[in-house]
């Protein structure tokens, strides 16, 4: 496949995915509007943060690695083994699952059950969905690698809408029934996303449409598990990769979810304190996430198919190189902007976005503060997301083997980090680490950036700089929404929250012109993909 080929179907992509993440934060934002004027913040606190914690960390552990594995180079490989490869995650699953769910209901702090009933079989429940979630690992990673973007569209929507009818059907009619809702809810969610991979590849497998594109899998049959008869069960080079990726995958998860572990384990905040903290965090990520993740993921899959993992610079055919660099050098521009936009704007509006959502139950106290420190948070996590993919998409096994080690010391200090300054600032001091965290790897990867470019004309890292007029609207926009919202909000009344809102579109506006104006360049290539 071309590689503008493949930039225009990783696009598509990026924007598919993007849509999804658009659907999952609105429904959740949606969801725990619509749930705190029904159950406990406690409750939801348990459910977010420790239930979610466990269902998360088993699917991370048990799949990253051989993702990212087995979605480096090219799609032409020997399928067969690949797959044999990925069933693993199944077993490693359940190990998972059956491990962490001990723990969490022996070791960890039980909720009081009036007030959080039916723990037991929430731990019981979330792991389970882990596990029936890896069955189809094979058919997400077939469907990846040769860009099913309608696929993943509608599998990932029906889910995310059949879980959210469930929870309120459950929520209006049987409240207390406590966490028997989101149980019911998390395993129909997963059993609706295998059984539309298992479904569409059940009718696309041996169909005309396969045949003509020379699909490497014939029939349903071939994604299980196949002996290759006096060959290797498992292409051993993937094998090695997944394991390096896996011991790197163990601390990216500490790093990616280390407020929750600090939360979970060392109980610096109750459940109802976790609830409101990851109410905000929910809303603080709305925007950033469902731009970012998607980008990350289906670039990471356009660089690692564009160049080859290991080689240098001058080893790769340069008229990939050449894309490559110019289309990091435009995805670092873009993840800035909105990052910066969301920074700029999102101080000054967070108390009101609050009151908006929650009324005083969010607005008040360190919410505001919180969701502030977020809005900064999000320009570390736009930086980061696109350097990481490039370095991950590239680094040789023994890079990633070197990298696992500053991994394990970042892993480290930032629960120190975390647990200290949680102490001093309670939950703003989770974000505070948090960007500490992000800092630290954004320098590691524009570090390997330097490196791998510094010996060709080409010069992507000048994506991080903006134009100086551009700079100028962003400071600009900031003073004044920050007088305004002194000024006017909250407790004004509504005229002069409208008046704050219409001063905040104005300059908005007046920065969006300023962009259009000067990143012309970025503009073209948005509009091109």
């Amino acid at each position: 496949m071309a590689s503008q080929d493949v930039l225009g179907q990783t696009t598509r992509l990026a924007s598919s995915s993007a849509l999804l993440q658009v659907l999952f934060r609105v429904v959740t934002f949606g969801l725990n509007a619509f749930t705190l004027r029904y159950l406990s913040r406690e409750l939801i606190g348990v459910v977010n943060v420790r239930l979610t914690l466990l269902y998360s960390t088993v699917v991370f552990l048990a799949r990253e690695a051989f993702r990212r594995a087995c979605l480096s180079g090219s799609t032409k490989r020997n399928w067969t083994k690949t797959i044999n490869l990925l069933w693993l995650t199944v077993p490693l699953g359940v190990f998972w699952s059956i491990f962490l769910g001990l723990v969490w209901l022996y070791l960890l702090e039980v909720p009081d059950p009036s007030v959080v009933p039916h723990y037991q079989a929430g731990v019981v429940a979330f792991g389970l969905s882990a596990i029936i979630e890896l069955l189809g690992e094979p058919l997400w990673v077939l469907a990846q690698a040769h860009l099913f973007v309608r696929l993943k569209v509608i599998a990932e929507s029906l889910s995310v809408v059949s879980k959210c009818i469930l929870t309120v059907i459950l929520v209006v009619l049987y409240p207390q029934w406590g966490l028997y809702i989101f149980s019911l809810a998390q395993l129909l969610y997963v059993s609706v996303l295998v059984m539309c991979y298992v479904t569409y590849f059940g009718m696309f497998l041996g169909s005309p449409e396969a045949t003509k594109k020379s699909f490497p899998v014939a029939r349903m049959k071939a994604v299980l598990p196949n002996l290759v008869e006096d060959e290797t069960f498992v292409n051993w080079k993937e094998a090695r990769l997944t394991w390096s990726f896996f011991k790197q995958s163990f601390l990216k998860q500490i790093l990616t979810e280390g407020e929750r572990y600090v939360m979970t384990f060392l109980n610096v905040l109750n459940f109802g304190d976790q609830g409101v903290y990851d109410i905000v965090n929910n809303l603080g990520s709305l925007v950033a996430r469902f731009i970012f993740l998607p980008i990350e993921e289906s670039f990471y899959v356009f660089f690692a198919k564009v160049l080859e993992r290991g080689k240098t610079v001058k080893d790769q055919k340069q008229d990939d190189v050449a894309m490559a660099a110019n289309v990091l050098e435009l995805l670092l521009k873009l993840v800035l902007l909105i990052g910066l936009t969301i920074t700029v704007f999102g101080y000054a509006y967070s108390q009101l976005a609050l009151d908006i959502y929650g009324g005083s139950l969010l607005s008040s106290g360190t919410g505001p503060n919180l969701l502030r420190c977020y809005s900064l948070y999000v320009l570390f996590l736009a930086i980061n997301g696109v350097t990481e993919c490039f370095t991950f998409a590239l680094m040789s096994k023994e890079e990633v083997d070197r990298y696992n080690f500053v991994m394990l010391a970042l892993s480290f200090t930032f629960l120190c980090i975390s647990y200290f300054l949680t102490h001093w600032h309670g939950s703003v001091g989770f974000i505070l680490a948090n960007c500490f965290n992000m800092g630290i790897r954004i320098t590691h990867s524009i570090h390997y950036i330097y490196d791998y470019f510094k010996e060709s004309t080409f010069r992507p890292l000048r994506g991080l700089l903006p134009s100086p007029v551009l700079v100028l609207a962003y400071i600009t926009s900031g003073v004044i929404t920050g007088f305004s919202e002194v000024f006017l909000c909250c407790d004004k009344g509504w005229m002069a929250r409208l008046v704050h809102i219409s001063l905040g579109a104005l300059c908005f506006a007046a920065t969006l012109v300023t962009m259009f104006s000067t990143e012309t360049k970025l503009i073209h290539f948005v509009r091109s993909q």
